[in-house]
């Protein structure tokens, strides 16, 4: 199983003092602090990711998700609260790089994130920088790279793969830094419908078969609903949290908090609007069928 090599086992001895593997208590920030143009994009936040969760966060334009994603692994510091993650504070300077090979960042523009010429040695290139030896990097580039399959394109300039593609190299190199938890902001909105599918199903895979923690930042609603969790956010706060099957049929908050929801459970509601009795989790096309065609 990729779990045993990609993922080794973390120690957790009683009297830890830590609950979750993420914890996220009274998360404030604010940008710009003291001056006139000073905006308060996350407001008091409590919030816990379990190890090997697959959590959504969902919100409009501005709704602080973004910022969210990046207190994960200490981009940014807490302007009031704290955020631990497997038990260090993201203030800890002198944890910065454990806090930064536990969780592992993949962000919108895969160009951003790829900087050498052949796929291999970009995967090896955060290995590289902790000082790990050769022949555990080779090992590593090979796992990783296996891990999301892209080991036949190990020899190929990053530019003549496809935007999904690339976005298989940035996972592989997380990966090859021994990451638990991987912070996925945005990371299909630059691609096209084959590219967000790719991505989607390599982050799905990793999760069911390696246990990983997924953190995935999202406005597609067909993506969030692949997690075990989903957190809408409004205004820095969280407005919504519960599995897709609870948040998805909440229609009527989600359109207000500027948000698309999936067309079976706009349509449900809408009937039932109208008279007709049907479960209140309808969250599918096929769920929507059963429901009026039970017999079908």
């Amino acid at each position: 199983m990729l779990g045993k090599t990609l993922l080794p086992a973390v120690m957790r001895l009683p009297g830890d003092g830590f609950l979750a593997f993420i914890e996220i208590e009274g998360l404030t920030h604010i940008y710009h602090a003291g001056q006139d143009n000073e905006e308060k994009a996350l407001d008091g936040i409590d919030l816990t990711v379990e190890e090997g969760e697959f959590v959504a966060v969902i919100g409009a334009n501005g709704s602080g998700k973004s910022t969210l994603a990046k207190h994960l692994n200490a981009i940014l510091l807490p302007t009031a609260g704290v955020v631990r993650v497997n038990g260090i504070d993201t203030r800890d300077g002198s944890r910065l790089w454990d806090i930064r090979q536990t969780v592992g960042m993949v962000f919108q523009n895969p160009d951003n994130q790829i900087i050498a010429a052949v796929v291999e040695d970009d995967v090896a290139f955060g290995p590289e920088n902790l000082g790990v030896d050769p022949p555990e990097i080779r090992r590593r580039v090979e796992e990783a790279l296996a891990a999301v399959r892209m080991t036949e394109f190990r020899q190929f300039e990053p530019h003549l793969l496809s935007g999904g593609q690339k976005q298989r190299v940035a996972i592989a190199g997380a990966l090859a830094m021994r990451t638990r938890c991987l912070v996925m902001d945005e990371p299909t909105a630059m691609l096209d419908p084959a590219g967000r599918q790719e991505v989607l199903a390599t982050v799905k895979r990793l999760h069911d078969e390696s246990g990983i923690t997924v953190v995935y930042i999202t406005h597609y609603m067909e993506e969030a609903a692949a997690a075990d969790r989903v957190i809408a956010m409004e205004n820095g706060r969280v407005a919504l949290m519960g599995p897709p099957r609870s948040v998805f049929p909440q229609v009527e908050t989600l359109k207000r908090l500027g948000l698309d929801v999936p067309l079976a459970a706009d349509v449900a509601c809408r009937l039932r609007q109208k008279g007709v009795r049907l479960p209140e989790d309808i969250m599918t096309e096929e769920d929507l069928v059963k429901a009026l065609c039970p017999s079908s």
